[in-house]
């Protein structure tokens, strides 16, 4: 029951739980079995019965008409149920009554039953208390008639305005607040009255009397008179702003998730802080770095003390062209001891500063000249966080006000705090992307031919484009090997994958494959081997093995020699080359697909063609035909485009090349290796057959002779004699037919004996009175180089030896 205003005579203070009739509400509770378990006094002074003579029983001789089963199956899963029960008084007289009926699931579930002794009548003083209670209601309310004049303003509306309700009343919204959000209000409050419906807006104003701009949550809500008609609006209004600065710093911190850190470049990443600092949270922003970090190292242990050196990387202002900064993008500036950026870095913590005259006044004996630009773009105050990332600090991000009047608080000091923390470990995540870069590139810059080497079968041009800093250094790689005969490989591989691992397991794979072309295998046979070498690795049959197989690799092998014009190629999942014929035909070649190295028990095929002298080969990594965004076709299409119109200078065809199909910096590594095909004609090749009789050698000798004076190699005629003698001589003796004896006159003196044997020879120390042995020991003395090549039908020895005057 609702206490009349003199139990409150004595004040606050004076009440009491005595105050409260407990005996004025009938309280029962019944188990979910039907039986009565308490009974209060209340319930006694509503039914006659006392405690004892109910408790214990079925509630169903409470009920009039025996209805007690209906009524109970009725509550069946509801949490509560409210309404009128006739029930029996003690007496016998019937009662009907108000009933409200709570289930509560404690102790195996049961019912609480309240109902009012006696229902309070209204009384003139409800009109008072109602009054009261709107006057001193914690909420902003006023009450405004059907012409939207005020008539009734609670306590809270007059704190917030900071007039009386006597002031206002009789006053509209627009002529008591002199903001565009009143007219919204006043427009809602017209639309109330217009449909009778509630209206909900916000409202961002800065009302007369206090130091910042507000925000509030209005509930425009119809007053309805007994007869149903308006009578006038409520107007409640709720202050959140403090909710919508915590909105705020939830949307900024959210948006600095996204938008700081979209690249690995150090540079760009410290901008994005300050392009979400600005202007949000700060007028103007500045992000200095120690210099130390610029180059991918570490910086120093420790946090700097005394005068700091740091590098401005970015900076962001509210107005146009950063005015405020007294440090110029990319300089190196000193921040002495006591100034706020070298004091947030000594004590590792954010700080804030308030700029007062006498902070200015101690600037203008250090720094002068930041001290004019804070007095003429009003400074009033500045949030300096370090940048701190894994235990190392980076620089420091100094947040200032100038425009917006409100002062850094703790509240910003979180803020700032969380939003460089994020920009802290992506700018760490981008030094130490750019030490491994460096790294990678360094490795495979080193690992890559310096200079193609001199060989005459072939013109070459080649370029080695990485991949963007986003995607990282890849393994791209190609090679020019020159092999006996005058012939000369070609190659280009690519290792999936980036970082210094891919490179330097292209630089492995390339070492492999030069030790592999030295023995002079085909091309489907260097692929295999090279497979198996990769399977060996990945098997653990080597723990030195120098390849990884985590990482894929393809490549492609091509042999080209110039005396007969022949090319064969063998390919492993790599893309087959282009050929552009001398009359501009451009085709791509169908060379056998083989499998990419290190699946393994799949093979791999060569295929052969002649070539037309002038031809251009072109082999390439995938990543110049496979861009994002465009088809690998459309790619291939516009290779096309650019090859039927080859420059002479293989140099611009490279550049051709790379200008049409990767205008961007592209997200693959790409190599490419353009080669024309030259071929020696008949007059620098003599070419004998030679009888199996050791009577024969002494002949071809003499042939072989005769063919250096035709060439003008009188210089060379001893050395050749002796190769001749040798060469011809072991391969009657230990070959078998046919044998074939050729010289090629190119940069330098080839010599080569072919024989139907397989068997290859090798060096052996003669002993002192052997009488042979020494043969090809002299040879190998007297040339550059020497060795044999196995072919199908058995095997070629060849010697090369430099031509005086070479």
């Amino acid at each position: 029951m609702i206490g009349s205003a003199s139990a409150w005579d004595d004040g606050p203070s004076a009440w009491s739980q005595e105050r409260v009739d407990g005996a004025a509400t009938a309280r029962v509770v019944v188990d979910d079995l039907g039986v009565v378990t308490a009974w209060n006094d209340g319930a006694r002074r509503l039914l006659g019965y006392r405690a004892p003579e109910v408790v214990g029983r079925k509630a169903a001789v409470l009920l009039a008409d025996g209805a007690a089963t209906h009524a109970l199956n009725s509550l069946t899963g509801l949490r509560r149920w409210s309404g009128t029960a006739t029930l029996l008084h003690r007496d016998g007289h019937r009662l009907t009554v108000g009933l409200l009926a709570h289930h509560r699931e404690i102790e195996g579930g049961d019912w609480l039953l309240v109902s009012p002794v006696v229902r309070p009548a209204p009384t003139p003083e409800d009109d008072t208390f109602v009054r009261r209670s709107f006057a001193q209601a914690p909420y902003t309310m006023a009450l405004y008639d059907t012409e939207l004049r005020l008539r009734w303003a609670n306590a809270d509306m007059e704190r917030v305005m900071g007039l009386s309700e006597r002031e206002m009343r009789g006053l509209r919204v627009t002529e008591i607040v002199l903001d565009p959000e009143s007219e919204r209000a006043e427009q809602g409050m017209r639309t109330v009255l217009e449909t009778g419906r509630l209206q909900e807006l916000g409202a961002a104003l800065h009302l007369a009397g206090h130091e910042r701009e507000s925000v509030w949550s209005v509930s425009l809500v119809p007053v309805r008179g007994s007869d149903g008609r308006l009578d006038g609006v409520l107007l409640s209004a709720h202050d959140v702003t403090e909710q919508h600065l915590a909105r705020q710093r939830l949307v900024l911190v959210n948006d600095a998730s996204l938008r700081i850190g979209s690249t690995l470049d150090l540079p760009r990443t410290a901008q994005e802080l300050a392009d979400v600092a600005v202007p949000r949270f700060a007028d103007f922003v500045t992000v200095d770095l120690l210099p130390a970090i610029e180059g991918g190292e570490d910086p120093p242990q420790g946090s700097p003390h005394g005068p700091v050196m740091l590098r401005r990387v970015a900076c962001q202002s509210v107005l146009e062209g950063c005015p405020e900064a007294v440090v110029a993008l990319g300089t190196v500036a000193a921040y002495p001891e006591g100034s706020t950026a070298a004091e947030c870095l000594a004590a590792e913590r954010p700080l804030i500063e308030h700029i007062t005259p006498a902070a200015l006044e101690d600037l203008d004996r250090t720094a002068p000249e930041r001290a004019e630009r804070m007095r003429r773009f009003g400074f009033h105050s500045v949030l300096a966080v370090p940048m701190r990332a894994r235990g190392l600090t980076l620089g420091v991000a100094t947040f200032s006000r100038h425009r917006r009047p409100k002062r850094f608080e703790q509240d910003d000091l979180l803020l700032g705090q969380e939003i460089t923390a994020r920009a802290a470990v992506c700018i760490d995540n981008a030094r130490r992307y750019t030490r491994e870069r460096d790294t990678s590139l360094t490795l495979q810059s080193s690992l890559l031919p310096q200079r193609l080497p001199e060989q005459a079968a072939l013109d070459v041009a080649s370029r080695y484009l990485p991949a963007s800093a986003r995607a990282g250094v890849g393994g791209d790689w190609f090679d020019v090997i020159p092999l006996s005969g005058a012939r000369v490989a070609l190659v280009v591989g690519d290792v999936v994958g980036h970082g210094i691992q891919a490179s330097a397991t292209m630089g492995r794979l390339r070492t492999a494959v030069r030790t592999l072309a030295d023995v002079d295998l085909s091309p489907d046979e260097l692929l295999t081997h090279l497979d198996d070498l990769v399977n060996h690795a990945a098997g653990g049959g080597d723990t030195t093995a120098p390849l990884n197989s985590d990482i894929g690799a393809t490549c492609l092998y091509a042999v080209y020699d110039p005396v007969s014009r022949h090319c064969t190629i063998a390919r492993a999942g790599h893309p087959g080359p282009a050929l552009v014929a001398p009359d501009g035909t451009v085709e791509f070649l169908e060379v056998p697909a083989g499998p990419p190295l290190g699946l393994g028990g799949l093979p791999f095929e060569s295929t052969e063609l002649e070539l037309a002298e002038g031809s251009l080969v072109v082999l390439f990594t995938d990543g110049l035909v496979e861009v994002r965004g465009r088809d690998i076709d459309e790619g291939v299409a516009a290779m096309r485009e650019v090859l039927r119109r080859p420059a002479q200078d293989l140099e611009a065809v490279c550049d051709a090349l790379l200008r049409t199909l990767l205008p961007d910096r592209p997200s693959d590594d790409v190599a490419l290796l353009v080669a024309r095909t030259r071929a020696l004609d008949a007059s620098h090749v003599a070419t004998w057959q030679v009888s199996p009789d050791p009577a024969a050698v002494a002949e071809v000798r003499k042939a072989a002779c005769r063919q250096l004076s035709e060439w003008g190699l009188d210089d060379a005629v001893l050395v050749t004699e002796l190769v001749v003698s040798e060469l011809v001589t072991n391969a009657i003796r230990y070959g078998r037919p046919p044998i074939e004896l050729r010289l090629i006159y190119d940069r330098t003196l080839i010599c080569e004996v072919s024989d139907g044997s397989s068997t290859a020879p090798h060096l052996r120390r003669a002993h002192a009175f052997d009488e042979g042995g020494r043969g090809l020991l002299l040879v190998a003395q007297l040339t550059q180089g020497w060795g044999s090549r196995q072919m199908t039908d058995g095997k070629t020895i060849w010697a090369e030896q430099s031509l005086p005057g070479d």
